[in-house]
């Protein structure tokens, strides 16, 4: 386990963003949102560093842009 501010920091707001996609996919019953809801609350507890984890943040925003651009 890290104690890194930054890492600490960073995994907090992406466990934020997880949080409000999850509650907003569950009320509007949008899968693609829910999915990335869940997604973005439990990777941060598997990166190991800053960089992986605005990697894979990043990785996840993208596929969730494609999704409802594809009209998921």
């Amino acid at each position: 386990m890290s104690l890194d501010p930054a890492l600490l920091f960073l995994s907090l707001i992406t466990s934020g963003i997880g949080f409000v996609l999850l509650v907003y996919g569950k009320k509007q019953e949008r899968w693609p949102q829910l999915v990335a809801g869940l997604a973005f609350l439990v990777y941060p507890y598997f990166t190991p560093s800053v960089v992986s984890l605005l990697m894979i943040g990043a990785a996840l925003a993208a596929g969730l842009w494609l999704a409802i651009r594809q009209g998921w």
